[in-house]
């Protein structure tokens, strides 16, 4: 029975979202439990902060192999094995991280299942979005954000009735594997004729190039790439060290001052899901008045006299971090070829996370040098740089890709990508 092609489109598109929401689960409950993980392994907040290390191991060559794993098994089926392994590997590090040594494992395999499904699940938001003609990877995004506070908050919860960190990592695994289920079934109900399409482009890129590889436009991605580290290296910044900067610099206290990493999350969610229907010829403008306001609201943050003038600079810095990543995923998206997309986004994604790694290291060196309140501003100056520079990458990444020339594939009548492109390259001008 061949279903309506008219719905499997937006079946796929709510299964995008409920991989980001597996995704957020994860992550909240993680950063939830950091603490009693840490008592239980017995370690100091030195041996923590090296072994959180360890997940970016993990992630990053993860990233990289995921790509042609997507390419060649689709990037649903990859997304539900990859979820239900993180979800696995964080109930080992519950069981089993009882000393340094084996903390610092367990993290490592939670950094490959992580990096994996990140690549996995923005793959397969990219294509559903694609299908369904319908904004899905902000809104993903948005919803990825809006799971992390709720999980959080649950755990608290479940902490605040005794339960332990292995039972909350049960019901993780319980949330993945339901999850996966239901990507599963979406990836059947792909549309008979994009499945042809995709086989089409598939079968003459191989025929025209010796390299399939060669598909994958590297040097365009590349520079896309490095506007979403700079992207990510802000966002990340503001999340670890919002609740030092408000203990330390506006003596909050440690409960006023940890609400604001779900101040910072819950404004990243309600600026995704508020900016989700953003049409592809705003992309530009929606990048550069996000850069323009996470610098302003960072600006703001590091010169904040009390916690009410802080607030409304996390919010403004929040607001304006959450539409960069998701809006440059989408820029790429939109001209990829399904053949190559695990690839591309795997390139994307990985050059992306290292400013995600990066960005709490680089507060963390301004602070020892200058203090938290010039740190903050050197976040501004970041986004500063990123406001400078989005509309020249975006410009040359145009010109590299050419999206005026002839389709690939001559049995693609249409591809909206192409005028997606020339209205951001309009803005751009």
């Amino acid at each position: 029975m061949i279903r309506s092609s008219s719905r499997s489109p937006h079946r796929l598109a709510f299964a995008s979202y409920a991989s980001f929401a597996a995704f957020g689960v994860f992550w909240g409950t993680w950063g939830a439990s950091i603490p009693r993980i840490r008592s239980q392994a017995g370690i100091s907040d030195g041996q923590l902060g090296t072994a959180l290390l360890f997940i970016g191991a993990g992630a990053v060559p993860a990233m990289l192999l995921t790509g042609r794993i997507i390419d060649r098994f689709g990037a649903r089926i990859t997304a539900a094995v990859t979820l239900i392994l993180l979800g696995a590997s964080g109930l080992f590090v519950a069981l089993a991280a009882t000393g340094f040594a084996s903390l610092c494992f367990g993290l490592l395999l939670v950094g490959a299942a992580s990096g994996a499904a990140d690549v996995a699940i923005n793959s397969a938001a990219g294509s559903a979005e694609k299908l369904a003609s319908t904004p899905v990877i902000t809104r993903s995004h948005g919803v990825f954000s809006a799971f992390v506070v709720v999980s959080s908050l649950v755990v608290g919860l479940l902490t605040a009735l005794g339960t332990g960190t292995t039972f909350s990592f049960v019901l993780v695994v319980a949330a993945s594997m339901i999850v996966s289920g239901y990507l599963l079934h979406a990836s059947s109900a792909e549309v008979p004729s994009d499945q042809q399409r995709i086989r089409a482009e598939t079968g003459e890129l191989r025929h025209r190039r010796a390299d399939p590889a060669s598909g994958v436009p590297g040097l365009a991605v590349l520079l896309v790439g490095i506007l979403g580290a700079v992207a990510f290296a802000s966002e990340n910044a503001h999340q670890s060290w919002a609740a030092v900067f408000f203990e330390d610099e506006l003596g909050t206290g440690a409960v006023l001052g940890s609400t604001a990493p779900a101040v910072f999350a819950a404004v990243v969610a309600i600026t995704r899901f508020s900016t989700g229907g953003l049409q592809p010829a705003y992309a530009t403008r929606a990048l550069i008045l996000g850069a323009a306001a996470a610098s302003a609201g960072a600006a703001m943050l590091s010169a904040a006299p009390d916690l009410i003038v802080a607030l409304i600079g996390l919010a403004v810095a929040a607001a304006g971090t959450a539409v960069l990543y998701p809006t440059l995923l989408g820029i790429v998206s939109r001209s990829t070829e399904e053949a190559t997309r695990g690839r591309t986004t795997s390139l994307l994604t990985t050059i992306s996370y290292l400013g995600f790694l990066l960005g709490p290291v680089y507060v963390g060196l301004w602070s020892e040098a200058a203090g938290l309140r010039a740190a903050m501003a050197a976040i501004a100056a970041l986004c500063a740089v990123l406001l400078a520079l989005t509309p020249v990458i975006l410009r040359i990444r145009r010109k590299l890709t050419d999206p005026t020339s002839p389709p690939h594939i001559a049995n693609t009548a249409h591809h909206p990508k192409q005028d997606d492109d020339a209205r951001e390259h309009d803005l751009a001008e």
